[in-house]
């Protein structure tokens, strides 16, 4: 027993004088809400793009293989994890599916929709629930027009901006122009981009005469009656804000009748479809991708990264959609670490990551991005149109050009519909 005694306090008094070794404790993870269609008519074309594209950005920047200035791991060393939820379904599914993601997986932050209904739906939800949000898609200038938000945020520019760069294109594209005509869905999207693009034209071309504006539901899927009013109107150039499997369709439906050979099309999401149905559309049909995305983004070292990286992975070329999703994620690390400096390097909450992306400027892979309308809460960015043409049986994009930020987005505080009634004026 004395001996045992004697061996216990030889260790005690080891253990004592030995070096402590304080292993750093991990980071909670950040985890992030992923809202997108992973079923429906604009699943493939749009919901899966963006969902791979979040994964794989997701995948690079936990491993801290993302370029500067995003080169840091996950979210300020925190690794990221995310909860993907199917944007299919009616717009009370998806508040549902919101209040979901905030109050029981408790997600730090909310990344989705593609839908403008979706948004419209979910910004009052998001505000309720005090949670950050950043829509990236969903074009309706609505959002931050007809509302005032803390927690919502939009990194990619609103329709307005497709539909002015669309009408400045076509009136240089087509100096005799006479006539336009427009096929929509109807819905907030469908409806905002077809009124701001004919109002547009109407400044620009004031004598030009809507033949017709065709507004078929969303996800119809079937316009043979449609083709056939656009087919009789025999407008010169007929404009389409069509997407999703929606846009596919319409596509489809109208080359065998040589609608957009007979009249000039103008799609300005077209750059979806463009690869896949190369064979279907006309040369000479203008594209639009929703901004500097696709084939239409910058040279830059981002955009070298984020397209080797989604080909590598799922041996296609990453679309505008993908292009949207990886800008909103970057968007939020960019606010994410801004705050966590200003916070003395500790967890920033919801409301300090708010402050930092609120009137902010930050890289994406399609080029600069300005939180610069909508109280900070919109971006604007430049936006760009080609004209398809097929060339060894490969889509190709050509006359291409490019709009300033400030040539196609309203000034802060200016309603789209109001800043075009007044002829653009800054």
């Amino acid at each position: 027993m004395r001996s045992f005694g004697k061996l216990a306090a030889a260790v005690a008094a080891a253990l004592a004088v030995a070096p402590v070794t304080v292993l750093a404790q991990e980071p909670a993870p950040v985890k992030i809400g992923i809202i997108t269609f992973l079923s429906g008519a604009a699943a493939s074309p749009f919901g899966v793009p963006s969902r791979n594209a979040a994964e794989v950005v997701i995948e690079q920047l936990n491993a801290g293989k993302a370029p500067a200035p995003y080169a840091t791991k996950g979210f300020g060393g925190a690794k990221i994890e995310t909860v993907i939820i199917d944007e299919n379904g009616t717009s009370t599914t998806q508040v549902t599916e919101y209040r979901n993601l905030v109050q029981r997986h408790n997600v730090d932050v909310v990344i989705g929709y593609v839908s403008s209904g979706n948004c419209i739906a979910v910004a009052p939800v998001a505000e309720e629930l005090k949670k950050l949000t950043n829509f990236f898609d969903c074009g309706t200038p609505r959002i931050f027009e007809d509302g005032n938000y803390k927690y919502v945020f939009r990194t990619s520019p609103t329709a307005t901006m497709d539909s002015v760069g669309a009408a400045l294109y076509i009136k240089d594209a087509k100096p005799k122009l006479k006539s336009v005509a427009g096929i929509n869905q109807n819905y907030a999207w469908g409806q905002d981009s077809w009124a701001d693009f004919s109002a547009s034209l109407k400044q620009l071309v004031p004598s030009v005469e809507v033949k017709t504006s065709q507004m078929p539901k969303l996800f119809a899927g079937q316009y043979n009656a449609e083709i056939s009013t656009l087919l009789g109107a025999k407008a010169d150039v007929i404009h389409s804000s069509f997407f999703d499997g929606d846009l596919e369709a319409l596509i489809l439906q109208a080359a065998p009748r040589g609608l957009f050979k007979k009249s000039t099309g103008i799609l300005t999401a077209g750059e979806t479809a463009m690869w896949k149905l190369a064979a279907q559309i006309p040369d000479g049909t203008v594209l639009g991708a929703r901004g500097p995305f696709g084939p239409y983004a910058p040279k830059s070292e981002l955009n070298t990264w984020f397209d080797k990286e989604f080909r590598d992975r799922y041996t296609v070329v990453p679309t505008y959609p993908s292009y949207q999703m990886a800008q909103a994620i970057l968007g939020v690390k960019a606010a994410w670490e801004k705050a966590q400096a200003a916070n003395g390097g500790a967890r920033p909450s919801n409301e300090q990551v708010a402050a930092a992306l609120e009137n902010s400027t930050f890289e994406g892979p399609g080029g600069t991005v300005k939180m610069a309308i909508g109280k900070g809460h919109q971006a604007v960015m430049e936006t760009v149109y080609g004209m398809s043409k097929v060339v060894g049986g490969k889509m190709t994009v050509t006359n291409v050009k490019r709009y300033s930020a400030e040539k196609v987005n309203p000034p802060e505080g200016i309603k789209s519909a109001d800043w075009i009634a007044g002829g653009f004026k800054r």
